[in-house]
């Protein structure tokens, strides 16, 4: 098979899943898709290399992990989460709940090498799946490499309907309050931005140089400066402690961008961003070659459980913590969910949602200002922070 042709035919299925996606309103993800035809290429005339064929092997893969994790941390915003505080504790609670059922209960039923493997992905996306399914790969646990892709294919499926049943019913216990007259736009929580003070608070040295200068070559070599300050500590780190460079580059990300190093969301600026994540998301389908029919029949149960079992806690804990801070159990729950998918996932169902409860602009607003800010840092906290931070944990107890 050609590069040419392998190329074509991979970003082919990756642009059907997003069609099927885009139909269906979110609720059949588009990574599910996409791994039902990669598995079904596989199974039949798909060479084993596809991926490489293309252009995809795994030091490139590895570049744009770097990359990508890095550019994360350009999207924290600290205001938005000293604002989003209540969020961010329910987020985490949610987590710790599926971290402590998982270990409690899934470790006698499934063993702890399957628990290890399936909590990052569980609560993450598309990096901390990767970076499991290579720790598992490179364990010689070939099958668990292959769970560590399915879980995180599959569990859109479990989130998706119950985030939309607890938004439904949050939002018209909203609209009954704002049509009595006990509930308003809610003015104090935004979307954060970026504004002239914070671009303007830059190393003098990024802040005078020419916007001619300021080229998609000078970005991405900011960007790959930080990535590489972010490896070079966690070598330096290796004699006395094991710390991922992939945390290291979503926290050293989050440092370049407060200081004015990177900008935000530096590597969309850059217009690198939809390649990296082409090549990420091919090598993360690219982990489901080893998976035979037989195999994929034997790791249901645990994806099953696992997934069951997840929610359980996510709902035990994330009700607790919202009783304790006065935030329905439904908003509290939703919040806890956007670990099984985050953005834009969160943003859609959210937004599908609003719609089907009322047309009516001013209802829709005030909804969206009480329902959206909670949902987007939530997804953020979970799939984008803790995550990776969790994957970059749990590699070393394989």
């Amino acid at each position: 098979m050609s590069q040419m042709l392998a190329l074509v035919i991979l970003v082919f299925i990756l642009f059907i899943g997003d069609f099927v996606a885009v139909r269906t309103k979110a609720w059949v993800p588009s990574i599910f898709v996409c791994a039902v035809l990669f598995l079904a290429g596989y199974w039949t005339f798909f060479p084993k290399d596809i991926v490489s064929i293309a252009g995809a092997p795994p030091v490139v893969a590895t570049m744009m992990m770097y990359l990508l994790i890095t550019n994360m941390g350009t999207l924290l915003s600290l205001q938005e989460l000293k604002k989003q505080w209540k969020t961010v504790v329910i987020a985490l609670s949610g987590i710790l709940g599926i971290i402590v059922v998982l270990f409690a209960v899934g470790t006698f039923l499934f063993g702890f090498e399957t628990i290890v493997v399936a909590i990052p992905p569980l609560v993450g996306g598309v990096v901390s799946s990767l970076i499991m399914s290579e720790a598992a790969q490179g364990a010689g646990l070939t099958s668990l490499s292959v769970f560590a892709i399915v879980i995180y294919v599959m569990q859109g499926f479990a989130g998706y309907p119950l985030t939309a049943i607890v938004l439904k019913k949050e939002g018209k216990k909203l609209l009954t309050e704002y049509r009595n007259g006990r509930l308003a736009v809610n003015e104090a929580i935004e979307e954060a931005a970026v504004t002239k003070e914070q671009t303007e608070s830059r190393f003098k040295v990024i802040k005078n140089i020419p916007e001619k200068y300021n080229t998609e070559f000078f970005k991405l070599f900011r960007l790959s400066f930080v990535a590489f300050l972010a490896y070079l500590v966690s070598t330096l780190l290796a004699p006395i402690v094991e710390v991922s460079p992939f945390v290291l580059c979503l926290l050293f990300g989050v440092i370049a961008s407060s200081i004015g190093l990177l900008e935000k969301q530096v590597l969309q600026k850059a217009n690198g961003f939809g390649i990296a994540l082409l090549v990420l998301i091919l090598f993360v389908l690219d982990g489901l070659k080893n998976a035979t029919p037989s195999m994929m029949l034997e790791i249901i149960y645990p994806l099953v459980g696992t997934i069951i079992l997840g929610i359980i806690g996510m709902y035990i804990f994330s009700f607790i913590a919202g009783k304790m801070l006065k935030v329905s159990k439904n908003m509290a729950f939703a919040v806890s969910l956007t670990a099984l998918y985050g953005f834009p996932a969160d943003y859609i169902i959210t937004n599908e949602v609003i719609k089907s409860l009322t047309d009516d602009k001013d209802e829709q607003e005030v909804l969206t200002s009480h329902m959206l800010p909670p949902m987007l840092v939530g997804g953020f906290i979970t799939v984008t922070i803790v995550s990776v931070i969790l994957a970059g944990i749990f590699v070393g107890f394989l």
